[in-house]
C-alpha cells in the first residue's frame, strides 16, 4: 500500500528538497538512482542508501529495515512517501515527467504505478532468488550475504556461523 505520512498539518508547505533512500545493494534500485541523477530537477533530489548510518542519522524515526523492501522518499519538511507514492512524488521533482506524475497520482493512474511498484518487486525478488544480488529477503526481512544466511532455490535458507580461524568470535 502507498502511503504519505508525517506531511506537516500546513499543506500549503513547500516541498524544496527529497531525499530519495535506495537499496545500494540492488542493481536495478542503483540503475534508477543513476537514471534520475541524470535528469532535469525541478525539485533537487538526494540520494542515502537505504538503512545506512546517514539514513539513521537523518531519519531516526524511520523504520529502516522498511525502507529496503520498499522505496521511501523524504520531503524536507518531514514529509515520507512509500511505495508508489514515492515513485509518483520522485517523477514529480523532475522536469519532463511531472506531468506523468500528475497523472499517476489520479485513481487510476494510482493503480498503474502500484503495478509498476509490483514489478520491480517481483524483478528484485526473482534476483535474490536466482543468487544474483547480494541481498536476500525473507519473512520482509533482508538478509547480507556478510551475516551468515545465504539462499539456495532447492533448500530454502540456511545459516553458516561465522568461522573463529582468527581467534576473535562473537559471544553471544
Amino acid at each position: 500500500m502507498s502511503t504519505v505520512a508525517a506531511v506537516p498539518a500546513d499543506r500549503a508547505t513547500p516541498v524544496r528538497r527529497l531525499t530519495v533512500l535506495y537499496d545500494a545493494d540492488c542493481s536495478l534500485c542503483t540503475f534508477l538512482r543513476d537514471w534520475l541523477v541524470r535528469q532535469s530537477q525541478l525539485v533537487p533530489l538526494e540520494f542515502v542508501p537505504a538503512s545506512s548510518e546517514e539514513a539513521r542519522q537523518r531519519f531516526p524515526a524511520l523504520d529502516h529495515r522498511a525502507t529496503l523492501d520498499e522505496i521511501t522518499v523524504v520531503g524536507d519538511s518531514g514529509q515520507v512517501y512509500q511505495g508508489a507514492a514515492a515513485w509518483i512524488v520522485t517523477l514529480w521533482a523532475l522536469r519532463e515527467h511531472r506531468p506523468l506524475a500528475h497523472r499517476l497520482s489520479t485513481p487510476a493512474g494510482a493503480r498503474i504505478a502500484r503495478g509498476a511498484v509490483l514489478a520491480a518487486a517481483r524483478w528484485r525478488g526473482a534476483q535474490w532468488g536466482a543468487g544474483q544480488a547480494n541481498a536476500r529477503q525473507w519473512g520482509g526481512r533482508v538478509y547480507r550475504r556478510g551475516d551468515g544466511w545465504s539462499y539456495d532455490p532447492h533448500q530454502g535458507w540456511t545459516y553458516t556461523a561465522p568461522g573463529c580461524d582468527s581467534g576473535t568470535c562473537a559471544t553471544g
